[in-house]
């Protein structure tokens, strides 16, 4: 069993930090390991391995202190609140902390920035990035509504047209961009976007910092 239990931490060290997995040498703010839980809680969860190096070196973490300060930033630095559940592995004498982080049923979830802003953050590969506002309003509107079905039919608008076909023919597009193609302000191409993603014909994707609005396969 415990050979199993090395193998199992040692594999998911290997994979390296992603979009579901983030390594921490060790919990020293409350506060900054709450926009970690809160990235992962408005993706589609993730764990922190906490006691583990950037290059994968386990150096191990008193798991006692780690547990807490992880609770901690749950309950106090996330807005809403948070759950957080453990298992502590202890690999060649040192102990290594897994924090599970479910993706959170209401959304958006807050956490503050160093100078205690709040402000929603969102996993992207092995960051945790500031949510835009087009994003924000989606995953406001995905914890309060159901996706209209696919079965239905949908007739879309002009400028609705306009953007499915623009997406089709160019892959993404910004909301600044969305708005230029359509010349629609910016509360219109919001709620234009938020309709889309809704029936799930749209969605959303961070590319070298932009928040991009990109087709799926229902286009």
């Amino acid at each position: 069993m415990r050979t199993k239990k090395i193998h199992y931490i040692q594999d998911l060290i290997a994979e390296g930090e992603h979009e579901h997995q983030d390594f921490k040498y060790q919990i020293t703010d409350a506060r900054k390991i709450a926009r970690s839980i809160a990235a992962f809680a408005n993706n589609s969860g993730g764990h922190l391995l906490i006691g583990v190096k950037d290059n994968g070196n386990i150096a191990g973490v008193r798991s006692d202190e780690e547990i807490y300060m992880i609770e901690t930033a749950a309950q106090m630095y996330c807005r809403p609140e948070q759950h957080v559940s453990f298992k502590v592995f202890n690999i060649n004498g040192k102990s290594v902390v897994k924090a599970d982080i479910a993706e959170a049923t209401e959304k958006p979830v807050e956490a503050p920035d160093d100078n205690g802003n709040w402000h929603v953050y969102y996993r992207v590969a092995d960051e945790n990035v500031l949510a835009s506002r087009l994003h924000e309003h989606i995953l406001s509107n995905d914890s309060q509504s159901d996706r209209t079905p696919l079965d239905e039919t949908i007739i879309y608008s002009e400028r609705e047209q306009a953007l499915l076909q623009y997406l089709r023919d160019h892959g993404g597009i910004t909301l600044d961009g969305f708005m230029r193609l359509t010349h629609i302000s910016e509360e219109t191409a919001t709620q234009t976007v938020v309709a889309l993603h809704s029936m799930g014909v749209v969605d959303i994707k961070y590319h070298d910092g932009n928040c991009l609005i990109v087709g799926t396969s229902e286009i």
